[in-house]
């Protein structure tokens, strides 16, 4: 009897420590409920979850419908709690608030619970917050822990419960919750964790998600991933619990190896310098609202075209920079002996030089002629041995100086060279440019600005103002064609000299690339071999003031071609974006259309608010130049691509193909602009700060295989096209002129000596002799 009294008191005793401070606590919750109650007037208005507003950012797609970029500061898909899967629906109930739908949005058994467990802890841990006080929290408390705050959440709590039902309140906390790397909602969060929509995910990985609210630093699974799954597993077990998993599926989703997403920006395809452009538009048109109003914006670019445009780009440079060799190590770092400190030392120098796309930053731990181990400061080595060290072979011996010598404490790009292995590279210094374009009504179908936008997002499409070279000469020709000079008109390749008046600055003898003078020529040849001699000759008879004036029907700045002789060579200033506008005149038969990109501009609901109307090729409001120009321009284009400067893209097999390339002096530009009737596409590679390619470098050999990569892919379906000759021109001898311009008529030669009549060789004797006739297989110039 004595034992069991004893019993009793001890467990008398158990009850007072436990309950009565557990129940001092509740009592001093309702004193402070009662004095919050009467400030309940005070508490602020329920407008923000009555009528709620997230913030979405604006998202910017390509024309077949793949994000390529999204800004604002909160990453957010709002989503319908009717589309939230009841796995994902069962894990955040498993995890926050079990009884969600049994209480009226303040749970008593669970705030008595968090009253003894805070009794026991001595301090404020558990805070009892249910599925609607969390909702209250984020919309208008703050997340400091005070048992005042606590009581105007459970107001707020109250009123909102009062306000809307389960599955509203349910609703607003799935596409509210902050859950880390800026992402805000469950099915935002999906995205950047996963990389898939919430229809999509399984129990385990709905468990991972559903452990963020908590503490998104915490449990960020690709951040701290063994607190994470620790985190999932408990959540998966309250789901077993409470009836929402079967014992079977419980432990499927406990085997489960998930697979996580990086989070990007751009999650499928790469354009960031297309999304910029889209962006500065919307911002043009919305100010502020669009990085929070949900607005989409739909580019004409296409997502293949996009792909393959990257892809042509990257080859191009990767290509020009490996010719040229190693340039050495971009920096290097003081590494001290202590592991430790060396460690951290390394993964401060890789955070800083950031890692470009797939060219990984590293520091050298130690380097050999024939291996040489690297960190990126996770603790894990590699080395690289054989065709990993090939590229920077050079850099492995004593000769070089300090600064360009692989050793300890370099800091290197490396990449993956599969199969496990990896290679030391660089990154590229010179930079190239892509733009392409329907020719129809210019829809703009890829555009690249640029080797990386995250080091440099100057866009050189649009903002790099560069001398075009001799793929400026079409234009200056198409101008002649107007002043009766044909196409076979004899033009004079010899040398000659201007003096300052006439060039703008100072005496200037103009010579051909190759340094070679061949004579007298057709204008067509001197275009096809790119003669500068030619082009000069042809400008200062139909003057530089009149191809000044007539160059601005295809879309160039009168003020950036000064009215010199120098314009015949490209002088002046073009961007790519006014280039393959230009050329497209000539690819649609004589109609200028602007190029765009942005085709609409929808709200978060799918409403229209904006729609491009481009003006398109056939409209006669829209005619720049004669039909008879542009097909006769397009005759002698091709075959510059057939004979001239640019048979290398006969690789393409395609007869449909023309286009020019252009060197600038001392090659600081490589150009080459091209089209076929439907689309024109501008490549351009070149230093940011002008400076030389190289003693050889030419628009043919740099520019060219960029276009012809991207070409081959866009031109993949499409079927060739002939030349349609249009009313008014004539077909003499294999070439054509305008009917009234026929031999005879036209401007017969400039700076040559008039022929003299040969009788015995046809219609155009009188015209060409036959010792001035082109032969009909003429030599490959590899000039400009």
């Amino acid at each position: 009897m004595a034992r069991g009294s004893r019993g009793f008191a001890w467990w008398y005793l158990l009850v007072a420590l436990v309950a009565v401070p557990a129940l001092a606590t509740l009592a001093g919750l309702l004193g402070l409920s009662l004095a919050a109650l009467l400030a309940n007037d005070r508490l602020p208005s329920l407008e923000a979850v009555t009528d709620y507003r997230p913030k979405i950012p604006l998202r910017v797609y390509t024309a077949d419908g793949v994000l390529i970029g999204e800004f604002g500061e909160e990453r957010r898909s709002f989503v319908r709690i009717q589309d939230v899967p009841p796995v994902m629906k069962n894990a955040i109930l498993a995890a926050e608030d079990a009884r969600f739908f049994e209480h009226g949005g303040v749970d008593p058994v669970g705030i008595a619970r968090a009253a003894l467990s805070n009794v026991f802890s001595g301090g404020r841990d558990q805070g009892a917050s249910t599925i609607t006080m969390q909702v209250a929290r984020n919309f208008f408390l703050s997340s400091e822990k005070t048992y005042t705050r606590k009581i105007y959440e459970i107001l707020l709590a109250l009123r909102i419960e009062e306000s809307l039902g389960k599955d509203e309140i349910l609703e607003l906390y799935l596409n509210q919750i902050f859950l880390g790397k800026r992402a805000y909602g469950f099915a935002s969060a999906s995205q950047v964790y996963f990389g898939k929509p919430l229809s999509s995910l399984s129990a385990a990985e709905a468990a991972m998600l559903a452990g963020l609210p908590k503490a998104p630093s915490l449990y960020n699974p690709l951040v701290n991933p063994k607190r994470a799954t620790e985190r999932q597993r408990y959540i998966l077990g309250r789901m077993l619990e409470a009836g929402f998993l079967t014992q079977a599926a419980y432990e499927q989703a406990l085997a489960e190896k998930l697979r996580f997403s990086a989070p990007s920006n751009n999650p499928k395809l790469s354009a960031p310098y297309v999304a910029e452009l889209a962006r500065q538009l919307a911002y043009e048109m919305f100010s502020e609202d669009i990085y929070t109003a949900g607005l989409n914006v739909y580019t004409t670019v296409l997502s293949a075209d996009q792909r393959a445009a990257n892809a042509a780009v990257r080859a191009g440079v990767l290509d020009y920079d490996r010719r040229y060799g190693y340039r050495g190590p971009e920096g290097f770092v003081e590494l001290p002996a202590d592991a430790a400190d060396a460690e951290e030392r390394i993964e401060d120098a890789v955070e800083r030089a950031r890692d470009v796309d797939d060219f990984l930053g590293a520091v050298v731990l130690a380097a050999g002629p024939k291996s040489v181990k690297v960190s990126r400061g996770d603790g894990h080595v590699i080395e690289i041995r054989d065709a990993g060290l090939k590229f920077a072979a050079a850099a492995l011996g004593d000769r070089l100086p300090a600064e360009r010598r692989l050793r300890r404490g370099s800091l290197v790009r490396i990449v993956d060279a599969g199969n496990g292995g990896w290679q030391i590279t660089q990154l590229p210094e010179v930079q190239a440019a892509l733009v392409a374009a329907n020719t129809a009504d210019g829809s703009i179908r890829a555009l690249v600005g640029g080797f990386d936008f995250n080091r440099n997002k100057f866009n050189r499409v649009t903002q790099a103002w560069r001398q075009p070279g001799s793929a400026f000469k079409p234009f200056v020709y198409s101008a002649a064609l107007e002043k009766s000079v044909m196409t076979s008109t004899l033009v004079n390749d010899a040398p000659f000299t201007l003096d300052a008046s006439r060039t703008g600055g100072q005496a200037w003898e103009p010579k051909n690339y190759d340094g070679r003078f061949e004579g007298p020529m057709t204008m067509r040849r001197g275009l096809v071999k790119s003669k500068n001699l030619v082009s000069v000759r042809i400008l200062d008879s139909i003057g530089p003031r009149y191809a000044q004036d007539y160059v601005t029907r295809f879309g160039f700045d009168r003020s950036r071609h000064p009215a010199y002789l120098t314009m015949a060579l490209g002088a002046g200033s073009v961007t790519p974006w006014q280039m393959v506008g230009g050329y497209s005149v000539f690819a649609n038969g004589g109609y200028r259309v602007s190029p765009y990109i942005v085709a609409r501009i929808t709200d978060s609901q799918g409403r229209l608010l904006a729609l491009a109307q481009p003006g398109r090729a056939g409209d006669p409001a829209l005619r720049t130049i004669d039909e008879r120009n542009a097909f006769i321009m397009s005759t002698m284009l091709r075959d510059v691509v057939r004979t001239g400067t640019a048979t290398r893209a006969r690789a393409l097999k395609r007869s449909d193909i023309a286009g020019k390339t252009g060197t600038t002096n001392d090659s600081h530009d490589a150009w080459f602009a091209g089209y076929q009737p439907e689309i024109a596409a501008v490549t351009w590679v070149g230093f940011d700060q002008p400076r030389k390619l190289g003693d050889r470098e030419t628009g043919g050999g740099l520019a060219l295989p960029i276009w012809m990569s991207y070409m081959a892919h866009a031109l993949g379906t499409v079927p060739e096209q002939g030349l349609s000759p249009p009313p008014g021109v004539a077909n003499i001898n294999g070439e054509w002129y305008y009917s009234e311009t026929t031999p005879g008529q036209g401007t017969r030669s400039i700076g040559v000596p008039e022929p003299e009549p040969d009788p015995g060789s046809g219609p155009d004797a009188t015209y060409l002799p036959s010792w001035l006739r082109p032969t009909p297989a003429m030599p490959h110039d590899p000039g400009i």
